[in-house]
């Protein structure tokens, strides 16, 4: 059963537990907005469990997922990546607006579990976006951000590993941090132990202690034609390589795979952290969806159930939009920012029916598949024993900096094998 907001217990989690930049913003709020390195903990320490990181498309996505993580008593994370929120975003909520969005939320609906405002994806192709990147990523975490993951995976190794240790000086030390190796593009450019420990090795050379490591372990970003999934067998070899740096696991790219599989990654490996994009966002339309979260296809053409999700009427005109643009069903994402303001002038039961969509469906993936359910306490705990905002890191340095100077890193880069695949855009 999820804290009572009127608790002494929850009035000091309050007190205590919310980081100063978001103190600062909503400072009469009873949200538990919290560093993304207490819901790592939380996971951590309830073992074979994963929650969701749920990258909140649109308003309906928001509202659905803390209502069933409340219902859960799970800690969870919302999230919005750089392509779906940055800059250049195809989506309304953003890395500016999304704390914002989630903090009005939990305080109208009585949410109490602890959630995390992650900035996932923050990518890094070359110089002139890390340049950029010193910039905006402050403006980030000003608007509420908790916790970042900084994915230069693009660049070859070395540059990624540098572009790292680059951007630390930018992201507060209580913030959660995710790191990434290897572009998640399916069962091509398989990441390695070898790719991992490169980069978490560097790292902790810097002092820098990453809560999660994302890695090209076998799946994709959006619907995804074909079910060859996650690699659970290398990504628990992975982990393994890296446990002694205290470094969890962060799933990419969970729609495309079974619940039996997910239950798989969540049992047999050191993942904390599981990605739901796609699959939210097709729930949240009323869009059919099998058990591997891929949209179901009918000639080609999503398929919409009838009295689910938005009206019959919107989804027409969106499908019109569509075919006018002549999109195929993966390109749908880009009408997120283009519908948003329809959808939210949808009459009130029809928003309600849309949350209760997304409600139902996170709800099972927390309690039946992610092991997630009651792990809110476990946060609370973690937060309670920090006596504040940071817990601190799980591990300490153990590699010596006079090794991994930027000289001695493009060297030691020379010495990996690795296979990328072939270029091409899989942002998504």
């Amino acid at each position: 059963m999820a804290l009572s907001n009127q608790s002494k217990e929850y009035e000091k989690l309050l007190e205590i537990g919310r980081p100063p930049n978001v103190v600062r913003l909503f400072p009469n709020s009873r949200g538990l907005i919290v560093s993304g390195k207490f819901i790592d903990r939380a996971l951590a320490a309830k073992g074979k469990a994963m929650t969701i990181a749920a990258n909140g498309r649109n308003h309906i996505i928001i509202r659905g997922v803390l209502a069933a993580a409340q219902k859960a008593n799970a800690a969870v994370i919302i999230e919005i990546a750089k392509s779906e929120g940055g800059a250049k975003a195809y989506c309304a909520p953003n890395y500016w607006n999304l704390a914002r969005q989630v903090d009005a939320v939990l305080n109208e609906l009585g949410v109490t579990v602890p959630v995390a405002i992650h900035a996932d994806h923050y990518g890094i192709k070359n110089e002139k976006d890390l340049v950029k990147a010193k910039i905006e990523v402050p403006t980030m975490f000003e608007a509420g951000i908790t916790s970042i993951a900084v994915d230069a995976s693009h660049l070859p190794d070395e540059a990624n590993l540098l572009a790292n240790i680059a951007l630390s000086p930018f992201i507060p030390k209580w913030s959660g941090l995710e790191t990434e190796v290897g572009e998640i593009k399916g069962d091509i450019g398989l990441s390695t132990p070898e790719d991992a420990l490169f980069q978490i090795q560097g790292l902790n050379a810097h002092d820098i202690f990453p809560d999660w490591i994302a890695l090209n372990n076998g799946t994709t970003h959006g619907i995804q034609a074909e079910s060859t999934g996650i690699h659970v067998e290398l990504t628990a070899s992975v982990h393994k390589a890296i446990a002694p740096y205290g470094v969890s696991g962060a799933q990419h790219g969970t729609s495309g795979n079974s619940s039996d599989r997910l239950r798989e990654i969540a049992a047999k490996t050191r993942t904390t952290k599981a990605n739901v994009a796609t699959a939210l966002q097709m729930v949240s339309w009323g869009v059919e969806i099998d058990d591997y979260g891929n949209a179901l296809l009918k000639d080609g053409a999503l398929v919409k159930v009838p009295g689910s999700g938005m009206t019959e009427e919107l989804w027409e005109e969106m499908v019109a939009v569509g075919t006018e643009k002549k999109y195929k069903a993966g390109d749908y994402k880009s009408l997120n920012l283009p519908f948003e303001n329809k959808i939210l002038s949808l009459p009130r039961d029809i928003r309600e029916r849309m949350a209760k969509g997304v409600e139902d469906f996170v709800h099972k993936l927390l309690t039946e598949v992610f092991n997630a359910q009651d792990t809110a306490p476990l946060a609370y705990d973690a937060i309670m024993e920090a006596k504040g905002f940071d817990p601190g890191v799980k591990a300490q340095r153990i590699e010596d900096p006079a090794e991994w100077t930027e000289a001695n890193i493009r060297e030691k880069a020379k010495k990996l094998v690795p296979d990328k695949g072939p270029a091409g855009n899989y942002d998504d």
